[in-house]
Protein backbone atom coordinates (compact mmCIF):
# COMPACT_ATOMS: atom_id res chain seq x y z
CA UNK A 1 0.00 0.00 0.00
CA UNK A 2 1.49 3.36 -1.06
CA UNK A 3 2.13 6.09 1.51
CA UNK A 4 -0.19 8.43 -0.39
CA UNK A 5 -3.08 5.95 -0.24
CA UNK A 6 -2.45 5.27 3.43
CA UNK A 7 -2.54 9.00 4.22
CA UNK A 8 -5.76 9.37 2.25
CA UNK A 9 -7.25 6.52 4.26
CA UNK A 10 -6.44 8.32 7.50
CA UNK A 11 -8.21 11.55 6.51
CA UNK A 12 -11.60 10.51 7.97
CA UNK A 13 -9.94 10.06 11.38
CA UNK A 14 -8.49 13.58 11.31
CA UNK A 15 -11.73 15.41 10.49
CA UNK A 16 -15.10 15.82 12.13
CA UNK A 17 -16.76 16.04 8.73
CA UNK A 18 -19.06 13.38 7.33
CA UNK A 19 -17.10 10.28 6.33
CA UNK A 20 -19.22 9.88 3.23
CA UNK A 21 -17.71 13.10 1.86
CA UNK A 22 -14.11 12.50 2.91
CA UNK A 23 -13.72 8.76 2.37
CA UNK A 24 -11.21 7.64 -0.23
CA UNK A 25 -12.83 6.51 -3.44
CA UNK A 26 -12.20 3.05 -4.88
CA UNK A 27 -10.03 2.52 -7.91
CA UNK A 28 -12.34 1.89 -10.82
CA UNK A 29 -9.77 0.23 -13.10
CA UNK A 30 -7.81 -2.68 -11.73
CA UNK A 31 -5.69 -5.50 -13.04
CA UNK A 32 -7.05 -7.83 -10.38
CA UNK A 33 -8.65 -10.87 -11.95
CA UNK A 34 -11.94 -11.81 -10.30
CA UNK A 35 -12.95 -15.45 -10.74
CA UNK A 36 -16.34 -15.97 -12.40
CA UNK A 37 -16.91 -12.24 -12.73
CA UNK A 38 -19.55 -12.78 -15.42
CA UNK A 39 -21.66 -14.88 -13.02
CA UNK A 40 -21.38 -12.23 -10.33
CA UNK A 41 -22.41 -9.49 -12.74
CA UNK A 42 -25.47 -11.45 -13.84
CA UNK A 43 -26.56 -11.42 -10.18
CA UNK A 44 -26.12 -7.63 -9.80
CA UNK A 45 -22.81 -8.11 -8.01
CA UNK A 46 -19.94 -5.77 -8.92
CA UNK A 47 -16.39 -5.49 -7.63
CA UNK A 48 -15.18 -2.65 -5.44
CA UNK A 49 -11.44 -2.18 -5.89
CA UNK A 50 -9.20 -0.61 -3.28
CA UNK A 51 -5.46 -0.50 -3.87
CA UNK A 52 -4.37 -4.10 -4.45
CA UNK A 53 -7.52 -5.77 -3.16
CA UNK A 54 -11.28 -5.82 -3.63
CA UNK A 55 -14.62 -6.81 -2.19
CA UNK A 56 -17.95 -7.44 -3.92
CA UNK A 57 -21.14 -5.41 -3.66
CA UNK A 58 -24.63 -6.50 -4.63
CA UNK A 59 -27.38 -3.92 -4.97
CA UNK A 60 -31.09 -4.59 -5.42
CA UNK A 61 -33.85 -2.00 -5.61
CA UNK A 62 -37.50 -2.57 -4.72
CA UNK A 63 -40.38 -0.21 -5.38
CA UNK A 64 -42.17 0.70 -2.14
CA UNK A 65 -45.28 -0.92 -3.62
CA UNK A 66 -43.57 -4.32 -3.34
CA UNK A 67 -45.25 -6.64 -0.82
CA UNK A 68 -43.23 -8.74 1.59
CA UNK A 69 -45.49 -10.80 3.82
CA UNK A 70 -48.61 -8.97 5.02
CA UNK A 71 -47.24 -5.51 4.25
CA UNK A 72 -45.93 -3.43 1.37
CA UNK A 73 -42.71 -1.51 1.90
CA UNK A 74 -44.53 1.82 1.71
CA UNK A 75 -46.22 0.84 5.01
CA UNK A 76 -42.93 1.61 6.77
CA UNK A 77 -43.60 5.28 6.00
CA UNK A 78 -46.97 5.00 7.73
CA UNK A 79 -45.28 3.31 10.69
CA UNK A 80 -42.71 6.07 11.17
CA UNK A 81 -45.44 8.67 10.70
CA UNK A 82 -47.48 6.96 13.45
CA UNK A 83 -44.67 7.41 15.96
CA UNK A 84 -44.26 11.06 14.99
CA UNK A 85 -47.97 11.79 15.34
CA UNK A 86 -48.55 10.41 18.83
CA UNK A 87 -47.13 10.94 22.30
CA UNK A 88 -46.38 7.31 23.12
CA UNK A 89 -43.01 6.77 24.78
CA UNK A 90 -41.45 3.46 23.81
CA UNK A 91 -37.95 2.07 23.08
CA UNK A 92 -39.00 1.30 19.50
CA UNK A 93 -40.41 4.76 18.87
CA UNK A 94 -39.15 6.45 15.70
CA UNK A 95 -40.37 9.83 16.92
CA UNK A 96 -38.09 12.52 15.55
CA UNK A 97 -36.93 10.23 12.74
CA UNK A 98 -37.59 10.20 9.04
CA UNK A 99 -38.04 6.82 7.41
CA UNK A 100 -34.76 7.45 5.57
CA UNK A 101 -32.95 7.47 8.94
CA UNK A 102 -33.57 3.76 9.52
CA UNK A 103 -30.86 1.26 8.62
CA UNK A 104 -32.15 -2.36 8.41
CA UNK A 105 -29.03 -4.40 9.05
CA UNK A 106 -28.00 -8.05 9.12
CA UNK A 107 -24.77 -10.02 8.76
CA UNK A 108 -23.61 -13.49 7.83
CA UNK A 109 -20.66 -14.86 9.80
CA UNK A 110 -18.43 -17.92 9.95
CA UNK A 111 -19.78 -18.83 13.39
CA UNK A 112 -22.12 -17.84 16.19
CA UNK A 113 -19.46 -17.16 18.79
CA UNK A 114 -17.88 -13.83 19.60
CA UNK A 115 -14.29 -12.74 19.40
CA UNK A 116 -11.80 -12.24 16.59
CA UNK A 117 -12.04 -15.85 15.44
CA UNK A 118 -15.47 -15.18 13.96
CA UNK A 119 -15.40 -13.44 10.57
CA UNK A 120 -18.23 -11.47 8.97
CA UNK A 121 -18.42 -12.33 5.28
CA UNK A 122 -21.62 -10.45 4.38
CA UNK A 123 -22.62 -6.99 5.63
CA UNK A 124 -26.16 -6.40 4.42
CA UNK A 125 -28.52 -3.49 4.85
CA UNK A 126 -31.54 -1.78 3.35
CA UNK A 127 -32.86 1.76 3.53
CA UNK A 128 -35.59 3.84 1.97
CA UNK A 129 -34.60 6.42 -0.61
CA UNK A 130 -37.34 8.38 -2.38
CA UNK A 131 -39.76 5.75 -3.72
CA UNK A 132 -37.44 2.78 -3.43
CA UNK A 133 -36.07 0.39 -0.86
CA UNK A 134 -32.41 -0.06 -1.72
CA UNK A 135 -30.69 -3.19 -0.45
CA UNK A 136 -26.92 -3.54 -0.51
CA UNK A 137 -24.72 -6.45 0.48
CA UNK A 138 -20.96 -6.14 0.92
CA UNK A 139 -19.26 -9.50 0.38
CA UNK A 140 -15.86 -10.65 1.64
CA UNK A 141 -14.29 -12.62 -1.27
CA UNK A 142 -11.37 -13.82 0.83
CA UNK A 143 -10.27 -13.40 4.47
CA UNK A 144 -7.67 -10.79 3.52
CA UNK A 145 -10.16 -8.37 1.99
CA UNK A 146 -11.59 -6.79 5.15
CA UNK A 147 -10.15 -3.35 4.41
CA UNK A 148 -12.13 -2.91 1.15
CA UNK A 149 -15.13 -4.60 2.78
CA UNK A 150 -15.34 -2.11 5.65
CA UNK A 151 -14.22 0.86 3.55
CA UNK A 152 -17.03 0.25 1.05
CA UNK A 153 -19.52 -0.30 3.86
CA UNK A 154 -18.61 2.74 5.96
CA UNK A 155 -17.94 5.42 3.39
CA UNK A 156 -21.66 6.06 2.78
CA UNK A 157 -23.20 5.12 6.11
CA UNK A 158 -25.06 8.22 7.30
CA UNK A 159 -28.08 6.75 9.07
CA UNK A 160 -29.31 7.44 12.60
CA UNK A 161 -30.70 4.14 13.83
CA UNK A 162 -29.91 0.47 13.26
CA UNK A 163 -32.83 -1.94 12.99
CA UNK A 164 -31.72 -5.54 13.65
CA UNK A 165 -32.87 -8.90 14.95
CA UNK A 166 -30.65 -9.77 17.91
CA UNK A 167 -28.15 -7.25 16.60
CA UNK A 168 -27.40 -5.69 19.99
CA UNK A 169 -26.09 -8.98 21.29
CA UNK A 170 -24.49 -10.34 18.13
CA UNK A 171 -24.29 -8.48 14.81
CA UNK A 172 -23.13 -5.03 15.88
CA UNK A 173 -20.69 -6.20 18.60
CA UNK A 174 -19.20 -8.51 15.98
CA UNK A 175 -18.85 -5.59 13.56
CA UNK A 176 -17.05 -3.62 16.29
CA UNK A 177 -14.68 -6.53 16.92
CA UNK A 178 -13.77 -6.99 13.24
CA UNK A 179 -13.52 -3.24 12.68
CA UNK A 180 -10.89 -3.04 15.43
CA UNK A 181 -8.57 -5.15 13.28
CA UNK A 182 -8.68 -2.72 10.34
CA UNK A 183 -9.48 0.57 12.06
CA UNK A 184 -6.17 2.17 11.00
CA UNK A 185 -7.20 1.87 7.36
CA UNK A 186 -10.94 2.60 7.27
CA UNK A 187 -13.40 5.22 8.59
CA UNK A 188 -14.56 5.11 12.19
CA UNK A 189 -17.74 3.29 13.11
CA UNK A 190 -20.59 5.78 13.46
CA UNK A 191 -22.68 6.09 16.61
CA UNK A 192 -26.12 4.65 16.02
CA UNK A 193 -29.36 4.37 17.88
CA UNK A 194 -30.56 0.79 17.84
CA UNK A 195 -33.95 -0.92 17.52
CA UNK A 196 -33.43 -4.61 18.28
CA UNK A 197 -36.61 -6.35 17.15
CA UNK A 198 -35.73 -9.72 18.66
CA UNK A 199 -36.61 -8.55 22.16
CA UNK A 200 -39.86 -7.02 20.93
CA UNK A 201 -40.86 -10.19 19.09
CA UNK A 202 -40.05 -12.27 22.15
CA UNK A 203 -42.26 -10.12 24.35
CA UNK A 204 -45.24 -10.38 22.05
CA UNK A 205 -45.04 -13.96 20.78
CA UNK A 206 -42.86 -16.10 23.06
CA UNK A 207 -45.99 -17.91 24.31
CA UNK A 208 -47.14 -18.53 20.74
CA UNK A 209 -43.92 -19.67 19.08
CA UNK A 210 -41.73 -22.63 19.96
CA UNK A 211 -38.62 -20.78 18.78
CA UNK A 212 -37.90 -17.11 18.27
CA UNK A 213 -35.82 -17.44 15.10
CA UNK A 214 -36.64 -14.76 12.53
CA UNK A 215 -37.73 -17.42 10.04
CA UNK A 216 -40.31 -18.65 12.56
CA UNK A 217 -41.64 -15.13 13.18
CA UNK A 218 -41.83 -14.64 9.41
CA UNK A 219 -43.90 -17.77 8.90
CA UNK A 220 -46.22 -17.56 11.90
CA UNK A 221 -46.67 -13.80 12.26
CA UNK A 222 -45.57 -11.86 9.18
CA UNK A 223 -46.91 -14.07 6.40
CA UNK A 224 -43.50 -14.53 4.78
CA UNK A 225 -42.91 -17.94 3.21
CA UNK A 226 -39.39 -18.71 2.07
CA UNK A 227 -39.02 -20.89 -1.02
CA UNK A 228 -35.86 -22.96 -1.60
CA UNK A 229 -34.11 -21.06 1.19
CA UNK A 230 -30.67 -22.13 2.36
CA UNK A 231 -30.74 -22.55 6.16
CA UNK A 232 -28.58 -20.02 7.96
CA UNK A 233 -26.56 -22.69 9.76
CA UNK A 234 -25.17 -23.85 6.39
CA UNK A 235 -23.85 -20.40 5.54
CA UNK A 236 -20.35 -20.87 7.06
CA UNK A 237 -19.87 -24.20 5.27
CA UNK A 238 -20.92 -22.70 1.95
CA UNK A 239 -18.65 -19.70 2.48
CA UNK A 240 -15.61 -21.87 3.23
CA UNK A 241 -16.36 -23.91 0.12
CA UNK A 242 -16.56 -20.65 -1.86
CA UNK A 243 -13.14 -19.60 -0.53
CA UNK A 244 -11.68 -22.81 -1.95
CA UNK A 245 -13.58 -23.12 -5.23
CA UNK A 246 -14.36 -19.43 -6.01
CA UNK A 247 -17.63 -20.65 -7.52
CA UNK A 248 -20.35 -18.10 -6.66
CA UNK A 249 -23.39 -20.40 -6.89
CA UNK A 250 -23.59 -21.29 -3.20
CA UNK A 251 -22.82 -17.73 -2.13
CA UNK A 252 -25.65 -16.42 -4.29
CA UNK A 253 -27.99 -18.63 -2.27
CA UNK A 254 -26.63 -17.17 0.98
CA UNK A 255 -27.07 -13.67 -0.41
CA UNK A 256 -30.73 -14.43 -1.11
CA UNK A 257 -31.15 -15.79 2.44
CA UNK A 258 -29.58 -12.62 3.86
CA UNK A 259 -31.74 -10.48 1.57
CA UNK A 260 -34.95 -12.03 2.91
CA UNK A 261 -33.71 -11.54 6.48
CA UNK A 262 -33.24 -7.83 5.81
CA UNK A 263 -36.55 -7.37 3.99
CA UNK A 264 -38.30 -9.10 6.87
CA UNK A 265 -36.85 -6.53 9.28
CA UNK A 266 -38.76 -3.85 7.38
CA UNK A 267 -41.98 -5.86 7.60
CA UNK A 268 -41.41 -6.76 11.25
CA UNK A 269 -40.75 -3.17 12.33
CA UNK A 270 -43.90 -2.10 10.49
CA UNK A 271 -45.97 -4.80 12.17
CA UNK A 272 -44.56 -4.12 15.64
CA UNK A 273 -45.29 -0.41 15.24
CA UNK A 274 -48.91 -1.08 14.32
CA UNK A 275 -49.18 -3.43 17.30
CA UNK A 276 -47.69 -0.93 19.75
CA UNK A 277 -49.64 2.03 18.40
CA UNK A 278 -52.92 0.07 18.43
CA UNK A 279 -53.60 0.40 14.71
CA UNK A 280 -53.45 -3.31 13.83
CA UNK A 281 -57.10 -4.27 13.38
CA UNK A 282 -56.23 -7.97 13.54
CA UNK A 283 -54.41 -7.75 16.86
CA UNK A 284 -55.34 -10.67 19.13
CA UNK A 285 -56.33 -10.30 22.77
CA UNK A 286 -53.09 -12.02 23.76
CA UNK A 287 -51.05 -9.53 21.71
CA UNK A 288 -52.97 -6.60 23.17
CA UNK A 289 -52.25 -7.91 26.66
CA UNK A 290 -48.53 -8.28 25.93
CA UNK A 291 -48.40 -4.73 24.55
CA UNK A 292 -50.15 -3.36 27.64
CA UNK A 293 -47.90 -5.39 29.89
CA UNK A 294 -44.84 -4.00 28.11
CA UNK A 295 -45.99 -0.41 28.62
CA UNK A 296 -46.64 -1.19 32.29
CA UNK A 297 -43.10 -2.55 32.70
CA UNK A 298 -41.76 0.67 31.15
CA UNK A 299 -43.63 2.76 33.72
CA UNK A 300 -46.02 4.14 31.08
CA UNK A 301 -48.99 3.67 33.41
CA UNK A 302 -51.58 5.69 31.50
CA UNK A 303 -50.84 3.96 28.20
CA UNK A 304 -50.84 0.55 29.90
CA UNK A 305 -54.17 1.28 31.58
CA UNK A 306 -55.69 2.49 28.31
CA UNK A 307 -54.71 -0.74 26.56
CA UNK A 308 -55.38 -3.24 29.34
CA UNK A 309 -58.80 -1.79 30.19
CA UNK A 310 -60.00 -2.87 26.73
CA UNK A 311 -59.46 -6.49 27.81
CA UNK A 312 -61.50 -6.47 31.02
CA UNK A 313 -64.97 -7.22 29.62
CA UNK A 314 -64.49 -10.93 28.95
CA UNK A 315 -64.36 -13.96 31.24
CA UNK A 316 -61.04 -15.50 30.27
CA UNK A 317 -57.46 -15.74 31.50
CA UNK A 318 -56.38 -12.75 29.43
CA UNK A 319 -58.91 -10.63 31.33
CA UNK A 320 -57.58 -11.98 34.64
CA UNK A 321 -53.98 -11.20 33.67
CA UNK A 322 -54.91 -7.68 32.54
CA UNK A 323 -56.77 -7.01 35.80
CA UNK A 324 -53.78 -8.27 37.77
CA UNK A 325 -51.51 -5.65 36.21
CA UNK A 326 -54.15 -2.96 36.60
CA UNK A 327 -54.59 -3.90 40.26
CA UNK A 328 -50.91 -3.33 40.98
CA UNK A 329 -51.05 -0.01 39.14
CA UNK A 330 -54.05 1.10 41.20
CA UNK A 331 -52.25 0.06 44.36
CA UNK A 332 -49.19 2.06 43.31
CA UNK A 333 -51.42 5.08 42.68
CA UNK A 334 -52.97 4.59 46.15
CA UNK A 335 -56.45 3.91 44.78
CA UNK A 336 -57.11 1.27 47.42
CA UNK A 337 -60.76 0.57 46.59
CA UNK A 338 -60.06 0.07 42.88
CA UNK A 339 -57.08 -2.13 43.66
CA UNK A 340 -59.17 -4.31 45.99
CA UNK A 341 -61.94 -4.76 43.42
CA UNK A 342 -59.45 -5.79 40.77
CA UNK A 343 -57.59 -8.22 43.08
CA UNK A 344 -60.97 -9.76 44.01
CA UNK A 345 -61.50 -10.54 40.32
CA UNK A 346 -57.99 -11.97 39.99
CA UNK A 347 -58.85 -14.64 42.58
CA UNK A 348 -60.83 -16.33 39.80
CA UNK A 349 -57.60 -17.17 37.95
CA UNK A 350 -56.91 -20.77 36.98
CA UNK A 351 -53.33 -20.49 38.23
CA UNK A 352 -53.27 -21.21 41.96
CA UNK A 353 -50.10 -19.19 42.38
CA UNK A 354 -51.82 -16.09 40.98
CA UNK A 355 -54.83 -16.73 43.25
CA UNK A 356 -52.58 -16.94 46.29
CA UNK A 357 -50.72 -13.80 45.23
CA UNK A 358 -54.01 -11.88 44.90
CA UNK A 359 -55.13 -13.04 48.34
CA UNK A 360 -51.86 -11.91 49.91
CA UNK A 361 -52.25 -8.47 48.31
CA UNK A 362 -55.82 -8.27 49.62
CA UNK A 363 -54.66 -9.24 53.09
CA UNK A 364 -52.08 -6.44 53.00
CA UNK A 365 -54.56 -3.84 51.77
CA UNK A 366 -57.21 -4.77 54.34
CA UNK A 367 -54.70 -4.78 57.17
CA UNK A 368 -52.66 -1.67 56.43
CA UNK A 369 -55.01 0.56 54.40
CA UNK A 370 -58.57 -0.28 55.39
CA UNK A 371 -57.70 -1.47 58.93
CA UNK A 372 -60.06 -4.44 58.52
CA UNK A 373 -58.22 -7.22 60.38
CA UNK A 374 -60.94 -9.91 60.01
CA UNK A 375 -60.87 -9.45 56.22
CA UNK A 376 -57.06 -9.57 56.26
CA UNK A 377 -57.23 -12.85 58.20
CA UNK A 378 -59.81 -14.25 55.76
CA UNK A 379 -57.66 -13.63 52.69
CA UNK A 380 -54.50 -14.81 54.39
CA UNK A 381 -56.29 -18.08 55.17
CA UNK A 382 -57.43 -18.38 51.55
CA UNK A 383 -53.86 -17.81 50.37
CA UNK A 384 -52.68 -20.65 52.60
CA UNK A 385 -55.34 -22.93 51.10
CA UNK A 386 -54.21 -22.14 47.54
CA UNK A 387 -50.56 -22.63 48.45
CA UNK A 388 -51.37 -25.97 50.10
CA UNK A 389 -53.11 -27.12 46.92
CA UNK A 390 -50.18 -26.04 44.77
CA UNK A 391 -47.27 -26.66 47.12
CA UNK A 392 -44.98 -28.17 44.49
CA UNK A 393 -45.02 -24.97 42.41
CA UNK A 394 -44.45 -22.59 45.30
CA UNK A 395 -41.20 -21.51 46.90
CA UNK A 396 -40.30 -23.67 49.89
CA UNK A 397 -40.71 -20.81 52.35
CA UNK A 398 -44.02 -19.45 51.00
CA UNK A 399 -46.21 -21.56 53.27
CA UNK A 400 -44.14 -20.70 56.36
CA UNK A 401 -44.26 -16.98 55.54
CA UNK A 402 -48.04 -17.07 55.15
CA UNK A 403 -48.48 -19.00 58.36
CA UNK A 404 -46.33 -16.43 60.18
CA UNK A 405 -48.46 -13.62 58.68
CA UNK A 406 -51.65 -15.36 59.80
CA UNK A 407 -50.33 -15.85 63.36
CA UNK A 408 -49.39 -12.16 63.54
CA UNK A 409 -52.81 -11.08 62.24
CA UNK A 410 -54.64 -13.30 64.73
CA UNK A 411 -52.56 -11.90 67.61
CA UNK A 412 -53.26 -8.39 66.38
CA UNK A 413 -57.01 -9.16 66.26
CA UNK A 414 -56.97 -10.50 69.85
CA UNK A 415 -55.29 -7.35 71.10
CA UNK A 416 -57.86 -5.18 69.32
CA UNK A 417 -60.67 -7.18 70.93
CA UNK A 418 -59.12 -6.91 74.40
Amino acid sequence: MSLKNKLNRLKPHLSVSDHSEKAVKPTEISTIEIPFLDKWQQANVLPYFLDDNYCLIREVKYPLSHQHGHYCFHDIRTAVQSWNQNTINHPLSAKGHKVEDLFFFDTETTGLGGGVGNTIFILGYASVSNDELILRQHILPNPGAEVPLYQSFLEKVNYRTLVTYNGKSFDWPQVKTRHTLVREHVPKLPSFGHFDLYHAARRLWKHKLDRMKLSMVEKEVLGVNRLDDIPGYLAPIIYFDFIESKQPDGMLGILKHNEIDILSLVTLYTHLTFQLCGTDKNQSRSETYQVGRWFASLGEASQAEKILTTLTNEQDETTIQAKRILAYQQKKERNWSNAINLFLDVIAAEDLKIRAEACVELAKLYEHKLKDIPKAIQYCQEAIIFVSQDQMKMKDNTFDELQARLNRLEQKYVKLQG
